[in-house]
């Protein structure tokens, strides 16, 4: 790893940059649109991730927030970060001798708790019901998703 200039410590590592890089091309290395070298895209791509710092925060020895942002668009868009989440977790299941893919789904039934949607969704019919009991009737049609963001704006 030759940098010019000091590394931080969001840097990715030589085997990480190794195990993902394959994934994240997207165009050869020789192309010409491509104007930053991509480790040094996804090495600020990790800094903004680990640092939560905004994207115009981006620090200039990297490359332009711009340039960072676009190239994450189209990464996530490619859903390059999932295949590698998908493969990741097909290898460690296989180094703990299990199958690559998981033979059952156990469903999670949660419960509903102030401020969830599924709670200010229930709450929103609940007091459409009431309206309509008391004969109040509007001329014009409210959708539930938005009743339920008036509701519990901070769901």
């Amino acid at each position: 790893m030759s940098l010019d200039r000091p590394a931080y410590p969001s840097d990715v590592s030589d085997e990480e940059w190794a195990l993902v890089s394959p994934y994240l091309a997207l165009l050869r290395e020789d192309s010409g649109q491509r104007d930053h070298d991509l480790r040094e895209v996804f090495n600020g791509l990790r800094y903004i991730v680990k640092t939560g710092a905004p994207w115009r925060f981006m620090p200039h020895d990297l490359p332009p927030w711009a340039a960072v942002y676009q190239q994450t668009q189209r990464w996530l868009a490619a859903e390059c970060f999932a295949d590698v989440a998908g493969d990741l977790r097909a290898v460690l299941r296989q180094a703990a001798e299990r199958e690559p893919e998981p033979s059952a789904v156990i469903p999670v039934i949660l419960p509903r708790f102030r401020g969830s949607p599924a709670f200010c969704v229930d709450q929103a019919a609940r007091r459409m019901r009431r309206r309509r009991s008391a004969k109040l009737v509007r001329p014009y049609m409210v959708r539930l998703s938005i009743f339920s963001r008036l509701i519990c704006p901070s769901a």
